[in-house]
């Protein structure tokens, strides 16, 4: 062999050394990870009196989401949930708590939006029409006419709705659960909670339905 052909052969061994370990260290232990339980008092913390939730007397699931409304990986998600929430229509308890990431510039607008608009019993409401819209708000420079034109559909009172979202009358109800999120250990949004089972970002449909089906055994 000669002096060429060991550099190669040896430039070829180190490469085959990285990617190996690439592969244990980035997707190995993910790969075999068990989803994470949260221990109980922090479970307390998953859903408060105040939190915005579409309830079913009896259930004996509940899905809690942290989420940012601008967040590009929480819409994505949506549809699952979505879907979810209509197969299991009756049998699973759907919980939003607010989350709006520093790096998205609309999203505490956004969650102002939804608290103002749920104040109306519209949270849900406004909750779809942002989730559904994104792309269209999500990178405005003038997302409150976005959020104003969705609210004025809805029949809210308009001037209260102005009035609370550029007030940032619900800062403090948004931080609560910002509080909550980081007590329970949320590092990304969207962060789901099956029960006391986390599960950050979001799952495909299947997966999301294991998960649910194991649960309401």
């Amino acid at each position: 062999m000669n002096q060429e052909a060991k550099v190669l052969t040896g430039i070829g061994l180190v490469t085959l050394l990285i990617v190996v370990g690439a592969v244990f260290f980035f997707g190995g232990k993910s790969q075999t990870k068990e989803a994470e339980k949260v221990t109980p008092d922090k479970a307390k913390l998953l859903v408060r009196k105040d939190s915005h939730k579409i309830e079913s007397k009896g259930a004996k699931v509940t899905i809690t989401e942290f989420g940012d409304f601008q967040c590009p990986a929480c819409g994505a998600a949506y549809p699952v949930v979505e879907k979810i929430l209509q197969d299991y229509k009756g049998k699973v308890t759907f919980v939003f708590r607010q989350y709006p990431l520093p790096v998205h510039e609309n999203a505490h607008t956004a969650a102002e939006a939804a608290e103002a608009a749920g104040a109306q019993g519209k949270f849900f409401d406004m909750y779809n029409a942002l989730y559904s819209n994104q792309k269209d708000w999500g990178e405005s420079k003038n997302a409150m006419d976005y959020f104003k034109k969705y609210a004025d559909a809805m029949g809210l009172d308009m001037d209260k709705f102005v009035s609370d979202v550029e007030g940032k009358k619900y800062a403090a109800k948004i931080q609560a659960d910002q509080n909550d999120g980081d007590a329970v250990g949320i590092t990304a949004t969207p962060t789901f909670f099956i029960n006391d089972e986390m599960i950050v970002g979001g799952l495909p449909y299947d997966q999301f339905k294991e998960k649910l089906d194991a649960a309401l055994k």
